[in-house]
């Protein structure tokens, strides 16, 4: 039997982390995104999973550099205003381990990824609600999907790296 779960997003965040001069990370994440997943009874080891968030809710705390972001130099916001992923199949790794494969889509570029996430379980919270929570991680090239803005310093130092790593910790309430 299908169980419908939607993202808890009070008690949830999405967020990424990107090498700056290749000395330190930057990190950022999203303020608005929502996330369904669709699992056969309590069962999340064949899930199917729906990601989407807001590029206009950016946020690395510093006001002119997500604007930057949302330009066309990088996610290009104003033509491009959500990113997605959907998954296609889901392996259960180990008791509380899953990869996820699917689609990501960015500035409308679509290309498949594979994520781990870490199971943490399912509680009833205490107003009777059935959650599910789990961490989800991977890595994408940031070039692959058409955000190659790039500068070099005078020292030769790449300013913003390629490789950008996403976090994500989720909680889910079963409808």
């Amino acid at each position: 039997m299908d169980t419908n779960w939607k993202v808890d997003s009070m008690h949830s965040e999405v967020g990424f982390k990107v090498r700056h001069m290749m000395i330190s990370n930057v990190s950022g994440s999203f303020g608005s995104f929502d996330a369904n997943v669709v699992t056969d009874g309590d069962d999340f080891s064949a899930a199917k999973f729906d990601f989407s968030a807001a590029i206009d809710s950016i946020n690395t705390g510093v006001a002119d550099r997500d604007g930057h972001l949302k330009s066309g130099d990088f996610f290009d916001a104003e033509n491009h205003p959500a990113l997605k992923f959907t998954s296609t199949d889901v392996k259960k790794v180990a008791d509380d381990a899953l990869e996820i494969a699917g689609n990501l889509e960015i500035r409308g570029t679509v290309k498949p990824v594979v994520l781990k996430a870490e199971f943490a379980g399912i509680a009833v919270d205490p107003y009777g609600q059935t959650k599910a929570g789990m961490t989800v991680s991977g890595s994408i090239k940031r070039s692959e999907f058409g955000l190659t803005w790039s500068a070099v310093t005078e020292a030769g130092n790449i300013v913003v790296g390629d490789d950008i790593k996403l976090n994500a910790e989720l909680q889910f309430i079963k409808q």
